[in-house]
């Protein structure tokens, strides 16, 4: 606990166009990483185009650590097959929440990230004061996979009496 920034909370939005692992859809679920932390969502039955609206709340301790999001298919009577995965840095996030921000109308674009070959992104993301507090929306394309990709949304939770950033 001494070594405790805060909390990032990741709102798992949706899946779009993922895999078809059975035999006419899946049955898929999301699983975050990030050091030895590991969550996951419920799973939605017969699905390619799930909405989870999942809160996983993970606490970070190295702003350095990558988050990472793999995506499986629910079996009943084998392994859990894969969907892809996909990685991507919460740094700049926490870069823009150490500025410590504060009298910003709604709304305000503060960093814009673009898509690159090692960050998943599959278009331009904004971190963003929204509502009093740092939000980024992320489309992350899923790798080793034919198809698909996953919406999320990153808020930073202070915690008092953690180290703070």
């Amino acid at each position: 606990m001494e070594n405790l920034m805060g909390l990032l909370r990741i709102h798992v939005i949706r899946g779009v166009d993922l895999a078809i692992r059975d035999v006419s859809s899946s049955d898929p679920y999301v699983v975050v990483k990030m050091g030895k932390q590991k969550l996951k969502t419920r799973v939605i039955k017969q699905n390619i185009n799930p909405e989870w609206n999942d809160d996983l709340t993970l606490s970070v301790v190295d702003p350095k650590q990558t988050v990472l999001i793999r995506v499986y298919d629910k079996d009943t009577f084998s392994l859990d097959d894969k969907m892809g995965d996909a990685e991507f840095d919460i740094s700049q996030f926490i870069e823009v929440v150490k500025m410590r921000l504060d009298n910003l109308p709604s709304g305000t674009i503060i960093r814009k990230i673009q898509p690159t070959r090692e960050n998943c992104l599959a278009e331009e993301s904004c971190i963003v004061w929204a509502n009093g507090k740092v939000v980024q929306n992320l489309f992350l394309r899923l790798r080793h996979v034919e198809t698909g990709e996953v919406e999320l949304q990153l808020e930073w939770i202070d915690i008092p009496g953690s180290r703070g950033l």
